[in-house]
């Protein structure tokens, strides 16, 4: 049995979630799981390893409230997908409030965990 390391519970995301590069209005890819602290992207667009972000993107729950996050990008690897990678972002910056909505999120009924 897999022992899980990681200090945030992590949410898959149940349907697509596009999430955009705020800094040029482009998609870069989907978020694969989500916590309050980070998430793994299926990323469709190159990135600079190590690098900053700013990220945008839209939980089914609120679609009239964006979630507008500043991100690290921890590592980076080659998915299964041609031309996808799968990235790993750390969240930045982030406030007390927005850290209670995507934790609320990720534990909500329903919820299947990564």
């Amino acid at each position: 049995m897999m022992q899980e390391f990681r200090r945030a519970k992590r949410r898959k995301a149940p349907d697509v979630i596009l999430v955009t590069d705020a800094m040029t209005a482009r998609v870069i890819g989907r978020v694969g799981n989500l916590s309050e602290t980070g998430m793994l992207l299926i990323a469709s667009e190159p990135f600079v390893e190590d690098a900053l972000y700013q990220l945008s993107f839209t939980l089914p729950d609120a679609p009239d409230a964006p979630v507008e996050i500043g991100a690290h990008l921890l590592w980076l690897d080659d998915a299964t997908l041609a031309g996808a990678s799968w990235a790993g972002f750390r969240f930045i910056a982030t406030t007390p409030s927005l850290a209670h909505r995507l934790q609320g999120w990720v534990n909500a009924p329903g919820s299947h965990y990564a």
